[in-house]
């Protein structure tokens, strides 16, 4: 078989792996009632739970379906969710109510919040963001501690080779980047702030971020 034809078939091979990976977090999400069975299966929920305190007021930057700052708010003072997409927060209000919880549509990039905060939850957002370093310099005079989950570039192999062979390589098209935990360090120490704790899990970084 020639050099070409081959990496003709690797480029089909590598597109049909993305496309099943789309195809399958659809009907999984269709199977578990509109909510994607990552959340449970990773688990990622408790470590934001487990890393605020009672008494703390916290901020869930791009809250999405409202499911982390549902269960946040179990524990929290108040959680204020903000998320950009008005469809997300019409559905977190309908669908995730309590007393210590607050949704609002916003781009938390120029909103101008009236107060501070105890924590910031970052939960796969930050890599969505174009100027990651004027964002996180901005939003680390809201509070003293930012809770962050970002993805691994380097959490398989074959990323880095669909990467090399020019094939889409990244979980989500309006990713502007995927990180090295050597990379995630760098954008932190950027924005004057430090990594007091992380570890990685399912192919992502979970940090502990504060001034």
């Amino acid at each position: 078989m020639k050099g070409k034809t081959i990496n003709l078939l690797l480029k089909f091979f590598l597109g049909l792996d993305n496309f099943c990976y789309k195809k399958i977090s659809k009907l999984a999400i269709l199977e578990n009632n509109g909510i994607h069975p990552k959340h449970r299966i990773m688990n990622y929920h408790q470590f934001f739970v487990d890393n605020i305190e009672k008494g703390d007021r916290v901020l869930d930057v791009g809250c999405g379906n409202g499911a982390v700052a549902y269960d946040l708010a179990k524990k929290a003072k108040s959680v204020l969710g903000i998320d950009i997409n008005k469809q997300n927060v019409e559905s977190a209000k309908k669908h995730y109510r309590h007393k210590n919880l607050n949704f609002i549509v916003g781009d938390a990039t120029k909103f101008q919040f009236k107060r501070k905060f105890d924590v910031i939850i970052l939960s796969n957002v930050l890599e969505h963001i174009k100027n990651r370093v004027v964002f996180l310099k901005r939003i680390k005079r809201l509070a003293p501690k930012i809770l962050i989950r970002v993805p691994m570039i380097d959490r398989d192999w074959l990323v880095l080779y669909k990467k090399e062979k020019g094939v889409e390589y990244r979980l989500d098209k309006t990713h502007f980047t995927e990180y090295t935990i050597q990379s995630f360090g760098k954008e932190i120490k950027e924005a004057d702030l430090k990594i007091e704790s992380y570890s990685i899990q399912f192919g992502e970084i979970w940090a502990i971020i504060k001034k």
